[in-house]
């Protein structure tokens, strides 16, 4: 037998590692592959959707559309001008909900924009002044946290140049007790009154005398500043207000206007997220609507329940019931204080950034719990259920790679791995505000029921 072998033996092992620790301690290179079946229940379905002839070529294209969007900022505006809200029709985060199954921290932020709306003095009422409430996602719009827009709240208009799609999203506020984390207290109230007699209306005329920002082009750079645009935006928001200043300066508003405009932006690290969440609005849009993609296009939570839109399954959502995520307390609070997951911001993470670019931002560990080390395996396991690397968003410690973008559903069935999110945490209770930051993943269920979607379509196709 002496020479038979060419070189030394090695072992791949896939599974149990009880039989790669074993062949380790004799000496013998083992690699290690982390497999685990497809999700239960999800083989028939996916064997179904992997075998649609349609779907190499539709992936192919609806990836191509999310990573050529562009996005500038081109107006600010009224929601009443830009969305055709009313009295009494509010947008919330999140698949569609009603007021009887809405969180805490959604009926906090309704009641706060009842109040501000006038339509009540009295929080106990809110509910009753709520006469349509809808998700932000149908109106091409994404929100943060409950996302609660109302008519007199300014928004951020953004377009694509290239076809004049447009998306939107509120202002930000800051953090703490801010409304979209359901508090409605006198300063909360106060504080989006001066946002829509001040700050907008000056962010409107400096856009307008400046013309478009290059929304996605501070995105690319703020990605190698060491901001992955979703709890993290320093950079970002530096650079608008860079971008912005001098022509807030020459907007004929009063010195002090600006000089709180600008104290404002400046002293809210966050200010940048809600254009950076419509950026990737823009994007997955552009995806949507592709037969035969599995590409997902939105993941979006609405505190109670947490949904996926699929580029190939049109407008439906697959939902289950929100996890409540695990991660850093503000001193006073805990895990029973957190509320389910909440918001339109998990968006950033479908399009390649958030929880997927986390390698590069480390910092961001700081804030949401973890090392380091834990930010760099956040990003490089996102790959395995990537379609593509995003070729504006590169990551420097990972050679400037391109971050993971396009979640696909066969990918997370066949792995088990799921989308890392990192986001805020909203108290449970209503009026309670800020509670923490932290981790968090969808409820896995909902690929196998969206799996089972595409799987009927494909049928239907065959």
């Amino acid at each position: 037998m002496t020479g038979l072998l060419r070189r030394e033996p090695r072992v791949v092992c896939a599974g149990l590692g009880l039989l790669a620790d074993a062949i380790a301690r004799q000496g013998t290179p083992v690699t290690r592959v982390d497999w685990a079946p497809p999700m239960p229940g999800a083989e028939h379905d996916l064997a179904t959707v992997l075998a649609d002839p349609r779907r190499a070529q539709a992936n192919e294209l609806a990836v191509g559309r999310m990573l050529g969007s562009r996005a500038q900022l081109v107006d600010v505006a009224p929601a009443s001008e830009a969305l055709g809200l009313g009295p009494g029709e509010f947008l919330h985060a999140g698949p569609p909900i009603t007021w009887e199954r809405a969180s805490g921290p959604m009926r906090g932020a309704l009641t706060g924009a009842a109040l501000f709306e006038n339509l009540t003095g009295d929080p106990d009422q809110a509910g009753r002044c709520v006469d349509v409430l809808e998700p932000c996602h149908q109106h091409r719009a994404v929100g943060p946290m409950a996302g609660v827009v109302s008519a007199s709240m300014w928004v951020f208009v953004l377009e694509d140049p290239s076809d004049g799609r447009r998306s939107y999203c509120s202002l930000n506020e800051g953090l703490g007790k801010v409304l979209r984390y359901g508090a409605y207290s006198a300063e909360v109230i106060e504080r989006l009154r001066w946002m829509t007699a001040v700050l907008g209306p000056l962010l409107r005329a400096a856009v307008r005398r400046n013309g478009p920002v290059d929304v996605t082009g501070i995105l690319s750079q703020m990605v190698q500043m060491g901001d992955e645009a979703h709890n993290r935006n320093r950079a970002g928001t530096l650079m608008f207000l860079r971008d912005l200043l001098p022509a807030m300066a020459e907007s004929g508003f009063p010195a002090s206007d600006v000089a709180d405009s600008a104290r404002f932006i400046g002293g809210n690290d966050h200010f940048f997220l809600n254009l950076a969440m419509p950026a990737c609005k823009l994007a997955m849009d552009a995806a949507r609507d592709v037969e035969g993609s599995t590409l997902v296009v939105a993941m979006a939570r609405n505190g109670t329940d947490f949904g996926i839109q699929v580029s190939g399954a049109g407008d439906q959502w697959f939902t289950a019931p929100a996890l409540v995520p695990d991660g850093l307390f503000l001193a006073g609070y805990g895990q029973d204080d957190a509320n389910p997951d909440i918001g339109d911001s998990a968006i950033t993470e479908t399009a390649g950034l958030g929880g997927f670019a986390m390698a590069a931002a480390p910092a961001i560990v700081r804030l949401v719990g973890g090392t380091a080390a834990t930010a760099l395996t956040a990003t490089e396991r996102m790959y395995e259920i990537t379609l593509a690397e995003h070729p504006l968003f590169g990551v420097p410690s990972l050679d400037f790679r391109g971050t993971p973008a396009g979640i696909d559903v066969t990918l997370v069935a066949r792995t088990r791995v799921l989308p890392q999110i990192n986001t805020g945490m909203a108290g449970r209770v209503a009026g309670t505000g800020q509670v923490g930051a932290g981790l968090v993943t969808p409820p896995a269920e909902v690929f196998p029921a969206a799996l089972a979607a595409l799987a009927a379509r494909a049928a239907k196709a065959g």
